[in-house]
């Protein structure tokens, strides 16, 4: 669309993924959620969940440079474990955005009786995770995945027009062409978010 930067287009494709995800938890308004990994996909997973009308937001990331940015999109709480947030009850949708085994585990100990675990984070293909059975029968708990983009496109255009993503916030570094190595360096130190390259 004529009415948002150009540069905001790269948030559109992990944006309707994200849509597509939240699509597949059917959660009561003011369900709390518990978010596993900051980066692009968790924050956007954050904010939509909270103009959805989120209870509450916690985000875990072991990564604390990315904390304050967390906390500026809409997380009310912000940790490196779950055990830090200290919420013995769980919450209503817990959400993988890593893919990291360790955070799948832990995460599906953190839904709370008659909650959802929405699997959105890659795995390695031949990863496998180690879970209670039994407390998912108990509890009631869903285990739901989330891979494709179905029909949300339009829906995060949409999304980004109303401004319901903080999209300056997310692209945190923008390098020239000439730059490129720089760009790449920015991303593996894990202290950017999205890093952008423009020609």
């Amino acid at each position: 669309p004529s009415d948002i930067p150009r540069a905001w287009g790269a948030l559109v494709e992990p944006l309707s993924c994200a849509v597509h995800g939240l699509d597949q938890v059917d959660v009561e308004v003011a369900g709390d959620y518990l978010i596993y990994g900051a980066g692009t996909m968790g924050l956007l997973l954050a904010q939509l969940a909270k103009d959805a009308g989120a209870g509450q937001i916690d985000i875990v990331d072991t990564n604390s440079g990315r904390h304050a940015l967390a906390t500026r999109l809409g997380a009310d709480h912000v940790a490196t474990s779950a055990t830090a947030l200290d919420r013995p009850q769980g919450w209503d949708v817990v959400i993988d955005a890593t893919g990291v085994v360790p955070a799948i585990e832990d995460g599906l100990k953190r839904v709370s009786r008659g909650g959802t675990f929405l699997m959105f984070g890659v795995a390695n293909a031949d990863a496998t995770a180690t879970f209670s059975p039994f407390r998912v029968y108990n509890d009631e708990i869903k285990i739901i995945g989330s891979m494709a983009v179905v029909h949300s496109f339009e829906r995060a255009l949409k999304l980004l027009v109303k401004g319901v993503i903080d999209c300056e916030a997310m692209i945190t570094n923008r390098f020239s062409l000439d730059d490129y190595s720089k760009a790449i360096d920015a991303f593996l130190s894990g202290k950017g978010l999205k890093v952008q390259v423009a020609p």
